[in-house]
C-alpha cells in the first residue's frame, strides 16, 4: 500500500512504499534512468541513493551528467581520501571536507608532522586499491549525541557537530574505517573511477585566521578520462598564468604571514613594474588636465557617517580606532571623502570647472582571510583614483573625455578585448540604494545618452550601480576568459548635496556641481595581478623590471666592457644590469630567458673589438650582432611604443 506522495519536477505526483528509495524512483520511471542515477534530492536536499525516502516531498533523480552529480562523484573520493588517510596515519585529525562541482578538499592535522605533497602518491594508491577492490561503502545516521561519542578524541570533528544546527549526522565505513561526512556518497567504490589528487595548503580551521592552521589536501574527479585530463591541462594552463606563482618564480612580491595576510611586500623587481605604471598614470592624468594630490590614509569616523559609507559599507571596513575624547579615526575605504575636502577647501567658482583631482590613493578595506588571493584581494591597497567636478551641463562632455582617456591608456597596454556595461540600480531595493527616482533617472539618462553619442555597443545590468549613483563598468578578459571589472566611471549626486558642494555660477548665485567618480586601471595590485597573468611574466619592454642582461663571455676579459655598456644604457634611461657570475654561458642564458628578461646580450671579444653586441630577444633562439649604438635607440623605440612594439 502507498504511504508517501512524490511530486517530481514536471509536477505530476505519484505514489510510493515509504520505504522506496531513490533508485526504486528511477527505475519505476525507466531502467536506462536508473543506470545513470547517483543520488536523489529531496525537497532540494542531496540524499543517497538507496536512503529509504519514508516522507513526502518534491523529488529529483540526481544523474552522472549533473552538477549534483559530480558532486557526488567527489564527496565519495573525499571521503575514501579521509579513510586511506586515517589507515597510513592512525592519529590523523580531520577538519572539514568537501566535494562540489569544483573539486573536492579534506582537511587533516597530524599530530607528528604535516601532511605534504610527498604524501600524496601513498594516499592515491590506497585510494586506487580502495577503488579496485569494489568495497561496499555503509552509510548510517546517528544523533548528535551518538556523532559525539564515535568523535571521542577528535578535536575538529567534534567541534563541528557540537556548533552545528542539525539533529543527525552521517557516517560512512569502508573498508571497516568509519568517517564522518558533510555530504552523500555512493554505496560501493568501485563506481569511482578517475581522480586525481592535486595538491597540499594550509587552511585555517573554520575559515577563521584565530584557529589552528590545518593542512588541506585538494583534489578532483570525473566520469570520463578525457573529462579529467582536460581538467587537468586546464588546471596547469592557470597555473602557467598564475601571477602567484608568476610572481614567486620573478620575486616581484611576498607576503608574510608575520605581517598579515592580505598585506603584500614589493621585491624590488614588482616594485620597478609598480613604479613605471604609476609614473605613466600619473603623466597621463596631468596631460590630460587632472591636479594630482596626497590625502591622509586616515579620517574622522564622522566623514565617512556624512558620506554614507559607514551606513552602506560598514562591513567592509576596519573597526574605528578611539583615541580618546570623543575622537574616532577610521582607515579609509574609499578616497572619494578626501577628495571632496579638496573641492571644499575654497570657494569655487564656474570657471574653474570642470575641477579633475586624482590621486594614487591608498585604502584599506575588511577582507575575511579566506576571500584575499595575491595581489586581487588584498586588505591594503593603492586605487588610481581620480574625481571630477562638474556643472550639470558639461556632465555628458566630460564623461566622454575620460572615456577616450581610459581606451587610450588600454592601448599602451594593448588590452584589445573589453565591453562595456551600463550600471543601473534596483528601483525596488530602496534599502541598497539612495533614494531618489528623479536623480536616478536623470543620472541613468545622462550615461545611457553620452554611450549613444560616442556610437558605443553596451549592455545593461540592473542592480549593479554604486549606492550613490549609476556607473560605467568597462570589463576585460583576464588570461582565463573570464570578465573583471577594469575601470568604472560613476555620476554622483548624492554626495554633493550631503557635503553641501557648491560653486559660484555665472549669475554670481551658487549652484551644486556633479561629481563623477572614475577609476582607469583600478587598484595597483590588482591591475599588476591582471598584466602579470596576460603577459605570463613576459612583461613588454617598458614595463620589465630588468630589460637588458649583458653577459661577458668572459668576466676577467670583457668585464669592464660590459659594464661600460650597462652605464650608458643607465644613462639613456635603460634598466640593464651585467652578470659577473661566471658561470657556463648556456647557463647564464638560459637564467636570462627563465627570468624573462627582454634583451639579453653576449659580449666577447670580436664584440668589444667592434664596439657591438650579440642581442638575443626573449622566446627567440637566433641572436643577431648590431653595433652598441644600434642596440641602444632599438630598445628605446621598444620602450617609448609601450606594449604596442612590433620590432
Amino acid at each position: 500500500m502507498a504511504d508517501i506522495t512524490l511530486q517530481f519536477p514536471d509536477g505530476k505526483q505519484r505514489q510510493f512504499d515509504a520505504n522506496a528509495t531513490t533508485k526504486d524512483v528511477a527505475q519505476s520511471i525507466a531502467i536506462s534512468l536508473a543506470k545513470k542515477a547517483v543520488a536523489g534530492k529531496l525537497d532540494g536536499q542531496l540524499i543517497d541513493l538507496n536512503a529509504p525516502l519514508k516522507r513526502d516531498g518534491k523529488i529529483e533523480i540526481v544523474t552522472k551528467d549533473s552538477a549534483d552529480g559530480l558532486a557526488v562523484l567527489r564527496q565519495s573520493v573525499a571521503l575514501l581520501t579521509k579513510v586511506a588517510l586515517k589507515e597510513t596515519f592512525p592519529e590523523i585529525q580531520f577538519g572539514s571536507e568537501v566535494g562540489d562541482a569544483d573539486g573536492f578538499y579534506v582537511d587533516t592535522d597530524k599530530q607528528d608532522g604535516q601532511v605534504s605533497v610527498d604524501s600524496l602518491p601513498a594516499v592515491t594508491d590506497k585510494v586506487q586499491a580502495f577503488i579496485n577492490q569494489k568495497l561496499a561503502i555503509k552509510h548510517v545516521i546517528v544523533s548528535k549525541a551518538d556523532a559525539l561519542k564515535k568523535l571521542e578524541g577528535t578535536s575538529y570533528e567534534a567541534k563541528l557537530v557540537e556548533d552545528s544546527d542539525k539533529t543527525e549526522f552521517p557516517f560512512y565505513e569502508i573498508d571497516g574505517v568509519s568517517v564522518l561526512a558533510s555530504g552523500v556518497s555512493f554505496d560501493n567504490t568501485g563506481d569511482i573511477k578517475f581522480f586525481r589528487l592535486l595538491s597540499v595548503a594550509g587552511a585555517y580551521f573554520e575559515g577563521k585566521s584565530s584557529n589552528p592552521m590545518l593542512q588541506r589536501i585538494y583534489g578532483t574527479a570525473f566520469y570520463k578520462q578525457a573529462d579529467l585530463d582536460a581538467d587537468l591541462q586546464a588546471r596547469q594552463e592557470a597555473r602557467e598564468h598564475d601571477h602567484r606563482v608568476i610572481g614567486n618564480d620573478l620575486d616581484l612580491f611576498f607576503v608574510d604571514p608575520k605581517v598579515g595576510a592580505g598585506l603584500p611586500y614589493w621585491m624590488p623587481n614588482g616594485a620597478t613594474i609598480r613604479r613605471t605604471i604609476e609614473r605613466y598614470i600619473i603623466d597621463k592624468e596631468v596631460a590630460d588636465g587632472y591636479q594630482h594630490v596626497y590625502t591622509p590614509v586616515l579620517a574622522n569616523l564622522d566623514l565617512y557617517k556624512t558620506s554614507g559609507h559607514w551606513a552602506h559599507y560598514r562591513e567592509d571596513m576596519f573597526p574605528p580606532m578611539d583615541m580618546g575624547d570623543g575622537e574616532m579615526l577610521e582607515l579609509r575605504p574609499m578616497n572619494c571623502p578626501s577628495h571632496i575636502q579638496i573641492y571644499n577647501h575654497h570657494i569655487r567658482s564656474y570657471r574653474e570647472l570642470p575641477l579633475r583631482i586624482a590621486e594614487l590613493g591608498m585604502m584599506h578595506r575588511y577582507e575575511k582571510s579566506g576571500a584575499l588571493s595575491g595581489l586581487q584581494r588584498v586588505r591594503e591597497m593603492t586605487l588610481n583614483d581620480g574625481h571630477t567636478f562638474v556643472a550639470l551641463d558639461q556632465v555628458q562632455d566630460e564623461f566622454k573625455k575620460i572615456l577616450r582617456l581610459i581606451m587610450d591608456v588600454y592601448k599602451d597596454f594593448n588590452i584589445n578585448d573589453y565591453s562595456f556595461r551600463l550600471s543601473y540600480r534596483d528601483p525596488e531595493n530602496t534599502e541598497k540604494y539612495f533614494d531618489d527616482d528623479e536623480m536616478w533617472n536623470r543620472s541613468q539618462t545622462m550615461l545611457k545618452g553620452a554611450m549613444d553619442d560616442l556610437g558605443l555597443d553596451y549592455y545593461e545590468a540592473e542592480g549593479e550601480a554604486a549606492f550613490y549613483g549609476p556607473k560605467l563598468d568597462i570589463q576585460t578578459k583576464t588570461a582565463l576568459g573570464n570578465d573583471e571589472t577594469m575601470s568604472t566611471i560613476q555620476l554622483d549626486f548624492m554626495l554633493p548635496d550631503r557635503f553641501d558642494l557648491k560653486y559660484v555660477g555665472a549669475d554670481g548665485e551658487d549652484h551644486r556641481p556633479v561629481m563623477i567618480h572614475r577609476g582607469i586601471v583600478g587598484t595597483m595590485e590588482r591591475f599588476i595581478a591582471y598584466l602579470t597573468e596576460i603577459y605570463k611574466g613576459a612583461f613588454p619592454t617598458w614595463l620589465a623590471p630588468k630589460q637588458v642582461k649583458i653577459i661577458p663571455v668572459s668576466d676577467n676579459k670583457h668585464g669592464k666592457y660590459a659594464e661600460s655598456l650597462s652605464k650608458k644604457l643607465l644613462a639613456a634611461g635603460v634598466r640593464a644590469e651585467v652578470d659577473h657570475r661566471g658561470e657556463k654561458m648556456n647557463y647564464l642564458i638560459r637564467d636570462a630567458q627563465t627570468h624573462k628578461i627582454p634583451y639579453t646580450l653576449v659580449v666577447g671579444d670580436q664584440e668589444m673589438a667592434d664596439e657591438a653586441v650579440s642581442v638575443r630577444k626573449y622566446g627567440e633562439q637566433n641572436s643577431e650582432t648590431m653595433s652598441a649604438d644600434k642596440f641602444r635607440d632599438e630598445v628605446l623605440d621598444d620602450i617609448a611604443h609601450y606594449s604596442n612594439y612590433k620590432g
